[in-house]
């Protein structure tokens, strides 16, 4: 994997580059749509790709291990010939699910022992077997395998936590040199920082992660339930230490005012279901803010969704898709999805064309309040 770095914004941190991969290049600022289980949910590839323009979409290790299961995946060889999708893959580690099963974890050095959501069956994840998950899976770039933990929480247990994640990172990355890769190209290893919402953690394992030298870096542990100030701290602290030459993930962010803040706090990628999950329920973004489509304000509203440049719109209106979500016709989760898609790699293509051109930061300002305003 290489990264280009193409052009800084004059007043705040934010840069547009290039990611070359195996599977093809990817622009940043980028938002990466999230696959789950392979595919993102309600959407198909070729409205990915011709649509939407997305260059990058997200697959998980937890949910792609439990099920099709990593032999199927192994099978077909790789996740790349299962799906058909030809473009650039990361794979998340699995982490943050093991977190969300907090009645149905144990966490230890060896690793996180969970029962499956599926069935109750017990597994173990290690970092080691992680790994090896994610060579079978295929992906381009793989995540290390860390704790997520929840927030609040005290000073102690994050700092436990982090120490245990940068000993897990040192796993993944002694099996990442042990293994091979399955299927022809080399994949990437991103570790993840983490340290809650303490200063002195986050600047700790951030420095810690960039001693590691890996292709690129990811901040994890953040959109956890903290509020908004907090998330951009610690982003800034992360990002002045991460180094410049290697993209920058911030993981399950966000929001779209959440998006543009952390690009000008020097941040990448991004990745989030809130695009596709809040559509599906009827929550639309625009450029002129945000819709609540079953309003019964939008019942005689026959104007487009949005103008969205180069991401076609495809003249669907908004009483028709008030009116397909309200019979829970699965067309309007699907309108609804690649709407919202349309918007967010509107949003970071957009962004990195004002990096640019060297205006990021005042059309930033101008868009911001007129994007979250609710409609």
């Amino acid at each position: 994997m290489q990264f280009q770095l193409e052009a800084k914004d004059v007043y705040s941190a934010a840069r547009a580059g290039t990611i070359t991969t195996a599977h093809g290049t990817i622009q940043t600022p980028t938002f990466m749509p999230i696959g789950t289980t392979g595919a993102v949910k309600a959407v198909h590839f070729s409205e990915l790709e011709q649509t939407i323009g997305a260059q990058i979409i997200l697959g998980n290790t937890y949910h792609l291990y439990l099920r099709p299961g990593a032999d199927i995946i192994h099978a077909a060889g790789g996740l790349h010939a299962f799906n058909g999708w030809h473009h650039p893959i990361l794979t998340d580690s699995g982490g943050y699910q093991v977190y969300s099963l907090s009645d149905r974890r144990k966490i230890t050095e060896e690793g996180a022992k969970f029962h499956s959501h599926i069935d109750g069956s017990k597994h173990l994840f290690s970092p080691e077997k992680v790994i090896d998950i994610q060579r079978i899976i295929g992906g381009d770039i793989i995540m290390a395998f860390d704790e997520c933990i929840a927030w609040p929480s005290d000073y102690d247990e994050a700092k436990k936590s982090m120490q245990l994640t940068h000993r897990w990172l040192q796993r993944c990355i002694d099996q990442m040199s042990k293994s091979e890769a399955l299927y022809g190209f080399e994949q990437s290893l991103f570790p993840i920082v983490q340290g809650s919402t303490f200063p002195d953690l986050r600047k700790e394992s951030a420095e810690v992660i960039s001693e590691k030298n890996c292709e690129g870096n990811a901040i994890g542990g953040l959109s956890v339930g903290e509020p908004a100030d907090k998330m951009y701290e610690m982003t800034a602290i992360v990002c002045n230490i991460l180094p410049e030459e290697k993209p920058r993930y911030l993981m399950g962010v966000g929001m779209p005012d959440n998006i543009l803040e952390c690009i000008s706090l020097g941040v990448d990628m991004f990745d989030c279901v809130i695009p596709t999950r809040n559509g599906r329920n009827g929550m639309l973004f625009t450029k002129e803010g945000i819709i609540n489509i079953k309003n019964k304000k939008w019942e005689k509203d026959f104007s487009a969704l949005d103008d969205l440049n180069n991401f076609v719109s495809q003249g669907y209106s908004k009483a028709f898709l008030r009116h397909m979500l309200l019979q829970n016709e699965i067309l309007g989760c699907q309108i609804a999805s690649v709407h919202n898609l349309c918007f967010y790699l509107w949003l970071v293509a957009e962004s990195r064309k004002r990096i640019i051109e060297g205006n990021f930061s005042d059309w930033k300002q101008q868009i911001l309040k007129k994007i979250m305003t609710r409609l």
